[in-house]
């Protein structure tokens, strides 16, 4: 074992060791991600009383300011600071090594920060009204691309930091065996992450240029092509590290081991190789691809994506089940999950983001992936309810549970208000739930997605919406509000419990790192002669039942619009 240079700290209650500049940057990025999610959350707020035709609270102009600002802040800025703190965690804690090239991060910290400051300010000043989509040829304010380089830089050089520490770790013999599973999903998240920035650079340095007059014209399509590459696989880094926290809560809250790491790790392969071509979904519609390459990527290609999705989907209740039932927990097909400790928002939380991310997300995604059905639903309100499921039900609610697992373990702070606490998962989770299925209900009644007023009111050809569409507005609207008092009661909660949590012991700083000795990569087998997780198996068959009735149901919506041709 080589002396680590600098500090370390072993958490008195969870045995885990933290660097102290590695900290101290997990510390930063999770703040300034709770930072980016009370804006964004305050902009959603407005969002839904102005989509809500009753209320309808803010005009035009401003309406599609905050859309912008909401976009941006949420599914770029609070999720990648985020997943920043993730990927230091990863490997700078769970591996027991010193933080690589520190200053280099502090450096990708303030980019991030500045960036982040750079691009909001050109928003609500009036000049950058351009939706996160940003499409040429509407010009937004140079400081608008600007700032978006300048955060992608920041998150790019976090990335190479953290792949840095996992070269330092081996090199030092910080671990034994392999990286741990929940590091192994980070470092897919990472690789994704560093194809999607770089995609964003592609396209976003000229883009930056062409609003300085340098360049002449940017064309759409180019444009487009190369921008969802770097729009849609941003979800991308979030399912990975996503999927990585749902392990790490199944071995932090009940001790379980995957049931079979081999397995588990190729599934996070197939993302690398697979997930970021659901890109293609956005432009199913664009003339200037062919038809080769539309089909090959909505499904011959998808479908290795959304298997290991599946895999994910069943290994990690599926090693929770065997967890329980090693604990006793074995009558029936169920008392595993009845007997799970629900009032724990760390697990709660983690549960109810595989179930949305799987059932709402997941199925509506690989609908809205297939070629002639995103057809129908392209343009409506159908697509923010399928990213919401999967952004906001499967990756902020997952990062929700595990912030209640760093409060006292890295922060050093007693949460406060554990009543509430031990609720908030459950408004935030059910309320985006009915938010998302409303809003997937208006998008299949047509409803389109990015007008500010569906009455049309003043058009010279206006359109009537069935009643039922209405309704399903007035829904996904009070599922909205029930959402925001959720978010809302995470902030304060995070937000209090640093300011006035009582303080608890936070151990002592050494000068000397030891080792992480990796428990054996073996699955579980031998339970009985039969399947070791038969209640999760029941789970896998409801969901391919619901996954099989629901996409026929939209082949038969398709088939209502073939007269047309």
């Amino acid at each position: 074992m080589t002396t680590n240079a600098g500090q370390f700290r072993v958490c008195p209650r969870s045995g885990l060791q933290f660097h102290k500049t590695a900290e101290s940057l997990i510390k930063l990025n999770a703040v300034a991600a709770v930072v980016a999610l009370l804006v964004g959350g305050v902009l959603a707020l407005l969002i839904t009383l102005t989509r809500w035709q009753a209320v309808h609270l803010v005009g035009a102009e401003t309406f599609y300011m905050i859309l912008t600002a909401h976009g941006l802040d949420m599914l770029v800025i609070w999720i990648i600071f985020f997943e920043i703190a993730v990927l230091y965690f990863c490997s700078s804690t769970l591996l027991r090594c010193r933080l690589a090239a520190p200053n280099w991060a502090w450096l990708g910290f303030a980019l991030m920060v500045i960036g982040t400051v750079t691009f909001n300010v050109a928003i609500f000043t009036g000049n950058a009204s351009v939706m996160m989509t940003s499409y040429v040829p509407m010009p937004a304010n140079p400081a608008f691309y600007l700032g978006l380089i300048l955060f992608a830089v920041g998150a790019l050089i976090g990335c190479f930091v953290f792949l840095g520490t996992l070269v330092l770790a081996k090199a030092e013999k910080t671990y034994q065996g392999s990286i741990p599973l929940v590091t192994f999903g980070a470092l897919t998240a990472c690789i994704i992450a560093i194809f999607t920035i770089a995609s964003g650079a592609i396209i976003l340095i000229p883009t930056f240029l062409w609003s300085l007059g340098y360049i002449k014209s940017i064309d759409p399509l180019m444009y487009r092509t190369i921008w969802w590459a770097f729009g849609h696989s941003s979800q991308q880094i979030n399912v990975s590290a996503h999927v990585a926290v749902w392990y790490a809560i199944a071995a932090i809250v009940f001790g379980a081991k995957p049931m079979s790491e081999r397995v588990s790790r190729g599934a996070f392969l197939l993302y690398i190789f697979f997930l970021q071509l659901a890109s293609a979904h956005h432009l199913l519609s664009d003339p200037g691809l062919s038809v080769e390459w539309k089909v090959f990527n909505t499904s011959y290609a998808m479908y290795l994506a959304v298997l290991a999705s599946m895999i994910h989907g069943l290994t990690v209740p599926g090693a929770i089940e065997i967890a329980q039932r090693e604990k006793g927990y074995t009558k029936g097909l169920f008392e595993w999950i009845r007997k799970a400790p629900w009032g724990n928002p760390v697990f709660s939380g983690m549960f109810m983001s595989l179930i949305g991310f799987g059932f709402l997300g997941g199925i509506s995604g690989v609908m809205m992936g297939t070629e002639q059905l995103n057809m129908v639903i392209h343009n409506t309100l159908y697509v923010p309810g399928h990213f919401h499921a999967t952004v906001v039900i499967g990756t902020t609610l997952a990062f929700m549970a595990l912030t209640y697992f760093l409060l006292p373990t890295l922060f050093n702070r007693e949460v406060i208000m554990p009543g509430l606490a031990k609720w908030q998962p459950y408004l935030f989770g059910l309320g985006m739930g009915v938010f998302c299925l409303a809003m997937m209900g208006a998008g299949t009644l047509g409803v389109p997605r990015r007008h500010w007023d569906i009455t049309f009111a003043g058009a010279a050809l206006p359109y009537e919406f069935p009643g039922s569409a209405w309704l399903m507005i007035a829904i996904f609207a009070i599922g909205g509000i029930l959402a925001v008092v959720g978010g809302a009661a995470y902030i304060l909660i995070t937000v209090g419990t640093l300011l006035w949590g009582r303080k608890l012991d936070a151990g002592v700083y050494g000068n000397t790192g030891t080792v992480l000795k990796m428990p054996a990569l073996v699955g579980h087998g031998g339970h009985g002669g039969g399947f070791a997780a038969p209640g999760t198996f029941v789970f896998a068959l409801v969901f391919l039942t619901a996954f099989v009735l629901y996409y026929f149901v939209n082949w038969k919506y398709l088939s209502t619009v073939w007269g047309l041709s």
